[in-house]
């Protein structure tokens, strides 16, 4: 990686970075799709996606949708960012260009290693969301339904999660990002779902250079000049050590 000729970099991260933390991860078996959770014993759980990540699922049984991601708030204690996060968050301190990290994990460990340069396009674990005046609040602790929005009043707070179905956060945001950046890097993504699958292409169709770091290929490795296969443990910090030379 020639250092020289890039400016302003776009890093995109996903379930992959956070997995060798001990994040659960999202799981297809067959033609289901899930969310793969333990229980106290480590017993795998197997939650379908259409009861636990849509606004349908919200409507139908709040109490099962606000306990799921009660339990994975909770379970962000257990776990601690790890060399890849803390890479990132020195590049992010170093980089004297435009950075943005732009990630699909609703986690908190890209802060819990120092990045700041950052934003969540698929919400926060850590924040609530009031489906009556959309306003956002930090969020910690247990989130029953019907807890009251300190905004408005309105008992309608809701955990801040982008469902399916419904639009990412700060589109506009990454999209202008991407039209500047002069390197866009891929990092433990599927590649298959868009609008992320399009990231790349658009990132190419502005002139950027493409980098994928993944365990394996991805649906979208074609599209990128260039893949390298391994743990984002050992290839993000290779990265960032090869940008800030």
């Amino acid at each position: 990686m020639v250092r020289q000729d890039i400016q302003n970099i776009v890093i995109l991260t996903g379930a992959g970075i956070s997995a060798e933390s001990g994040i659960a991860t999202f799981r297809t078996k067959g033609a289901v799709s899930y969310w793969e959770t333990a229980d106290e014993n480590g017993v795998p759980i197997l939650h379908r996606v259409e009861d636990v990540c849509t606004p349908q699922a919200l409507a139908r049984n709040p109490a099962l949708v606000h306990r799921f991601y009660d339990e994975r708030r909770a379970k962000l204690a257990e776990v601690a960012p790890n060399p890849a996060h803390e890479a990132l968050a020195a590049l992010d301190r170093a980089w004297p260009g435009d950075l943005l990290i732009v990630t699909q994990n609703v986690d908190d460990l890209h802060e819990r290693a120092g990045a700041t340069r950052l934003l969540h396009m698929h919400g926060e674990l850590k924040s609530a969301l009031c489906a009556a005046c959309g306003k956002a609040v930090a969020w910690a602790d247990p989130l029953p339904p019907g807890s009251a929005c300190a905004g408005c009043g309105a008992p309608s707070l809701r955990p801040d999660i982008v469902f399916f179905g419904e639009m990412p956060y700060d589109m506009e945001r990454i999209e202008e990002a991407l039209a500047q950046a002069d390197l866009f890097v891929s990092i433990g993504t599927s590649g298959a779902v868009y609008p992320v699958a399009g990231f790349v292409q658009m990132a190419r169709h502005y002139g950027a250079r493409t980098l994928e770091l993944n365990l394996d290929p991805s649906a979208g490795s074609s599209y990128f000049e260039e893949s390298r296969l391994g743990p984002a443990s050992e290839l993000v910090p290779e990265l960032v050590s090869d940008l800030l030379g």
